[in-house]
């Protein structure tokens, strides 16, 4: 018996397969968009690294964890914090890691228990927070490069009232701060009464800033307890603010779920 072929079945089909197979791939932004199911394997593969995507509508302003990027008070870096505990060169079924550092290190949030054990006691830790604080319309400012925020500068930044997040670029980011192994103190950052003049005038209730600290390094622990004392505020810290123009922009901020810890690094993205 002669067996019919239909044709326009046979294409319709194969084009729904390599459809889907350039839909995989888009997934994965570091893998180039080919039909790799008939692409010989290459020892050239190599991952595209991004700090935007879509065409300049979305902006990772979260920092690369690397072994060179800065801790507090030190002048060695991270050092190495990322081990392969099993390796498919060595015979096992597949590649796993671990990694040993500060949840404070790199782009990350403070908890309430950082600066108030007694919060710290009750559990109030990264697993706590309000995401509905974390993710929703942010206003990224300019901060005089000249000078810590103080309350003066508050008053000069003309923050409207009911602006709840508000991500503040300072000369940290000029001077590259994050990208420099050694803990620099100078960095800027926001004096005591700067945080009295946001509690008492303003709605904001996410705090960002480019360096480890968002408070000046003179009076952090004061300032932290002072932003911290009622639970409703958030600090970000250690955002890669550098080319992204001054705007409002949809944040999205989230943290890894770490029961019982006073901080955790934290994936943040900025969407026009």
């Amino acid at each position: 018996m002669t067996r019919s072929f239909n044709f326009p079945f046979l294409i319709t089909v194969s084009t729904l397969l390599l459809s889907s197979v350039i839909a995989t791939d888009e997934a994965y932004p570091s893998i180039p968009t080919t039909f790799g199911v008939v692409k010989a394997p290459s020892d050239d593969l190599k991952p595209i690294r991004r700090e935007v995507y879509g065409e300049g509508k979305i902006f990772d302003i979260s920092h690369r964890y690397t072994q060179d990027m800065p801790v507090w008070e030190s002048s060695d870096g991270v050092k190495p914090f990322l081990r392969l505990t099993t390796s498919m060169k060595n015979g096992s079924l597949s590649n796993s890691s671990e990694m040993k550092l500060s949840v404070h290190t790199g782009t990350h949030l403070d908890a309430p228990g950082h600066f108030h054990d007694k919060y710290y006691d009750a559990g109030f830790d990264s697993d706590s927070l309000d995401l509905q604080v974390l993710n929703g319309p942010a206003l990224l400012v300019d901060a005089p490069r000249d000078k810590n925020i103080t309350a003066e500068v508050m008053k000069s930044l003309h923050i409207p009232k009911g602006v709840r997040r508000v991500l503040f670029r300072t000369l940290n980011t000029d001077r590259r701060l994050m990208f420099k192994k050694e803990f620099d103190s100078s960095f800027a950052g926001f004096m005591m009464d700067g945080a009295k003049w946001l509690v008492e005038n303003t709605d904001i209730k996410l705090i960002g800033l480019d360096y480890l600290s968002f408070a000046a390094y003179d009076e952090a622990p004061e300032t932290h307890k002072l932003i911290l004392a009622e639970r409703d505020i958030i600090p970000v810290e250690a955002l890669k603010l550098d080319d992204v123009e001054v705007g409002v922009y949809s944040l999205h901020c989230l943290p890894l779920r770490l029961l019982g810890a006073e901080g955790a690094p934290t994936r943040c993205i900025l969407i026009k």
